[in-house]
């Protein structure tokens, strides 16, 4: 997606104004307090969310507080917690911060020290899930790199507004290994190769089937077919097969069915 010039103006000043801040602050070792004011500052001049009607400090949950909280158009729309400067994140930390998220109902949740900044997608399940979309250190990012703006952009009161974590976070999906192995051995793929190995073999009778015990057993790793993710991805790519097929039909048709290869004639 193109960055508006403004936003990107912004987040390119901003980020090169806050650095030297983050470097000496790291420096000092500040405490956590004063982490605090400098992610709210990072937020407003930065990322173009308001201090005063935007950016929510100890938010309640349940008896206990996270530091901030952004609300865009009137919407819980993510949570920041915030760990000293000096301070690595920890596995702890997450649990912590993705309690909050779990208990607001929020989809999206920020572990930050200041420098780093992790995003993770709280996932409603059972158990609850989390899953880091976006890891972020400003120290590392050049402000004349386009591709560092639009990571920034992601986080950013704009992006927010156009659902980019959520886009960045599919697009991350359809190119993780689990989906793309769901897709090999996806009925309209194993058609494909079946249709390509009989070209090699035109003799062969290969059939479909063949295939994907090939591929099952003997080329794709057992992690990327099996567990949690696993199975999320094949109902991705069932999901995803089932709505062109949809489309693909004419109204008042039922979807067509998927035939047969022709056998190939040498």
């Amino acid at each position: 997606m193109k960055i508006p010039q403004k936003v990107s103006d912004r987040i390119t000043s901003g980020l090169k104004r806050f650095q030297p801040i983050l470097q000496a602050a790291h420096a000092r070792d500040i405490n956590e307090s004063d982490t605090v004011v400098i992610v709210t500052d990072v937020l407003q001049y930065v990322l173009g969310f308001d201090k005063y009607t935007e950016i929510t400090s100890e938010h309640a949950i349940r008896g206990t507080y996270c530091d901030l909280a952004i609300k865009v158009d009137g919407r819980l729309a993510l949570l920041i917690e915030v760990k000293a400067i000096g301070l690595s994140l920890k596995d702890n930390h997450v649990k912590q911060a993705v309690d909050y998220a779990a208990n607001q109902g929020c989809d999206w949740v920020v572990l930050t020290n200041g420098v780093l900044w992790q995003c993770y997608r709280v996932t409603f399940a059972k158990p609850i899930a989390h899953e880091l979309v976006l890891e972020l250190n400003l120290l590392d990012l050049n402000a004349k790199r386009s591709a560092d703006v639009e990571r920034l952009w992601l986080v950013s009161k704009e992006g927010i507004q156009k659902s980019g974590l959520a886009d960045y976070q599919t697009q991350r999906e359809a190119l993780s290994r689990f989906t793309l192995a769901a897709v090999v051995i996806s009925d309209p793929v194993l058609d494909t190769l079946r249709r390509e190995l009989r070209r090699i073999s035109p003799e062969a009778r290969i059939e479909t089937a063949e295939i994907c015990s090939v591929l099952v057993g003997e080329v794709l790793k057992r992690e990327v077919l099996e567990g949690d993710r696993a199975t999320a991805a094949k109902r991705l790519v069932t999901r995803a097969a089932g709505r062109a097929l949809r489309k693909s039909a004419a109204p008042g048709e039922p979807p067509p069915a998927t035939s047969a290869e022709p056998e190939p004639t040498g």
